[in-house]
């Protein structure tokens, strides 16, 4: 076996992707609208990015997962401290002293192990990889209060997982709020595309930001009225002129810097976006450029050519831009949606791409973008997925009103209930206990097992707002991919006659329309307990979420895995006695 070891602490640079021979575990199948066939093994290179090893674009990576064979590692650091991304000094917290952390890079194949220390004085933490599967891994999924313990200040946690999908995600803190004060990274997997490119510049980021730490903000936000936020960041980055304060201040020291990125003539660059606000939806652009979108969160897509992006929280988007516009400087711009939700400095969340690397000049291009005021998602027809696959068969569908109430603080409603977790005693320490119920405030929705292991059997889950408030509300499934089988204003009428299953939009995040409905479905084929909830971090405080428990009965966790969630929940419940910390929110 081949041990790759990364030191973070000088930080990683984004590698080419590896020709490595892969061995293949499975014979290819055929699908229902195409047959994949074996290929010789292919490089990956700038002329040929549909190509893998013995793989290609083509591979149902559901069913057929390469391994290389290959181990990689990483050491992160989570801290807290100093930091003024846009100039305004104030505290963050950061992976190993970074926002965004350092770039996790692996191939299609590998296995990660990640080591996590939490090196914060008085909180704990938890590490989600966002959109993985983590099939048959799933006490590595990083939700404290479902699958595992908060890690204790200055204790560690190693998370160890295959890397079954390819494309672009990114990983961060699932412990309330702690995300949006910095505690966030990306992760790279390399493998095929489904258009060419020369370049690839890795994750781009956008947020929204504070100059008040969330936790500072949740007394304002708790009482259903999000506060709005002085600026927004470009891979952790921006200016902001304190002219705009209203009374000086000497934490603002005027010291930001726009992201800027060089292009070369005639070359092809992939961008990795990624939309981080705690509450917000972006439309990027590049000025005098078009978009290739080439992936949907970790679901490779047929490219399809606009000159903007629409990206809501928690959601990635693949593009290609060619260098082929008049040499210059021009305005990358995150393209913050007021109309879904106001920020202070909504006209200059920018970067700039430049086609001279000596220039200093703020460009003076104009965008000819159509400013949307939507607050869904790309338009469905356009977001097709390369593997086609169909939805099977659809079973009896789970209904879960969305509402609101108020008592401590204003909440968000499932079914009536809102989740708020027991961080000391987390879902999977109830399966391995036996437990026969769980909690009423875990919101656990029990689903499958498959009748049979060779016929594919569906999760279909159906959230309706009825909550009159008119909020769009980025939805987060954990362990799987979905297939998107509606979104629409109104009310859901109970049949299946507006589901799209024909190779509908496949993606691990999508929007439920204010006062509408999501539908979606996903496969019974990855026993554990899964979140589903919310985006917004706010909302997602407030406990706009459920839990699914899969298959329980087919749950596997190894020895090792039940020591670790053991000792992990033995580490928290010490720091607890010790030091007694209050949750105020759901816990996720």
């Amino acid at each position: 076996m081949k041990l790759t070891l990364f030191s973070l602490l000088a930080g990683v640079g984004i590698s080419s992707a590896l020709n490595i021979p892969l061995q293949d575990l499975a014979t290819l199948e055929t699908l229902e609208t195409r047959e994949v066939q074996p290929r010789q093994a292919c490089e990956n290179t700038p002329t040929s990015r549909q190509c893998w090893g013995n793989f290609s674009i083509d591979t149902n990576y559901y069913d057929v997962v390469p391994d290389t064979g290959k181990t990689v590692e990483y050491w992160l650091s989570v801290q807290q401290g100093p930091c003024s991304p846009d100039g305004y000094v104030r505290t963050c917290m950061t992976f190993n002293g970074t926002v965004p952390g350092p770039t996790i890079i692996a191939d299609w194949g590998d296995t990660l192990v990640i080591h996590v220390t939490n090196n914060m004085a008085t909180n704990g933490t938890a590490i989600h990889w966002h959109g993985l599967r983590q099939l048959s891994s799933f006490v590595n999924d990083g939700v404290p209060g479902v699958t595992q313990c908060p890690i204790a200040p200055g204790q560690s946690l190693t998370y160890r997982f295959h890397v079954s999908q390819y494309g672009s995600t990114w990983y961060h803190s699932h412990f309330s709020l702690q995300y949006s004060e910095g505690l966030f990274g990306g992760m790279i997997f390399n493998g095929p595309a489904t258009a060419n490119y020369d370049e690839d510049l890795g994750t781009l980021f956008l947020s929204d930001w504070s100059h008040t730490e969330s936790f500072a903000l949740w007394d304002t936000a708790k009482q259903g009225a999000p506060p709005m936020l002085e600026n927004g960041l470009i891979n952790g980055t921006n200016r902001y002129d304190c002219s705009l304060l209203p009374v000086p201040d000497v934490r603002c020291l005027g010291t930001g810097v726009k992201y800027e990125t060089v292009f070369e003539a005639g070359k092809k660059y992939r961008f990795r976006l990624v939309n981080v606000a705690i509450d917000g939806k972006f439309q990027f652009s590049i000025d005098g450029h078009t978009l290739t979108v080439i992936g949907t969160d970790l679901v490779p897509i047929d490219p399809y050519t606009t000159d903007s992006v629409q990206i809501t929280i928690g959601q990635r988007y693949d593009v290609i831009v060619e260098a082929n516009a008049a040499p210059g400087d021009y305005w990358l711009r995150g393209g913050w949606v007021s109309s879904c939700m106001m920020n202070r400095n909504a006209g200059n969340i920018t970067g700039i791409v430049r086609y001279d690397a000596s220039s200093t000049a703020d460009p003076t291009s104009t965008s000819n973008v159509t400013i949307t005021t939507s607050c869904l998602d790309e338009p469905a027809a356009s977001l097709v997925p390369h593997v086609a696959l169909d939805v099977t068969n659809i079973p009896n569908i789970t209904l879960e009103d969305l509402s609101f109430t108020f008592d401590t603080y204003f909440k968000w409603t499932v079914n009536t209930s809102s989740l708020l977790l027991d961080w000391a005693n987390p879902t999977v320490e109830r399966i391995l206990n036996g437990d026969p119920i769980f909690p009423t405030p875990y919101n656990v929705v029990p689903v499958g097992p498959p009748a049979s292991n060779s016929t594919p059997e569906w999760a279909v889950l159906v959230i309706q707002d009825l909550s009159g408030i008119g909020l769009a509300h980025p939805i987060h499934l954990h362990g799987h991919d979905f297939w998107v089988l509606a979104q629409s204003t109104g009310v859901f009428d109970g049949t299946t006659t507006a589901f799209d299953t024909t190779n509908p939009p496949r993606r691990d995040v999508a929007t439920l329309p204010g006062n509408g409905y999501l539908a979606i479905a996903f496969l019974l084929d990855n026993p554990g307990a899964w979140l589903v909830h919310c985006h917004i971090a706010w909302h997602a405080s407030e406990g706009l979420s459920l839990e699914f428990v899969e298959s329980r009965e087919q749950i596997v966790i190894t020895p090792e895995d039940e020591a670790t969630v053991r000792g992990t929940c033995t580490t928290w419940d010490a720091f607890e006695v010790a030091s007694p910390f209050e949750q105020e929110d759901s816990g996720i």
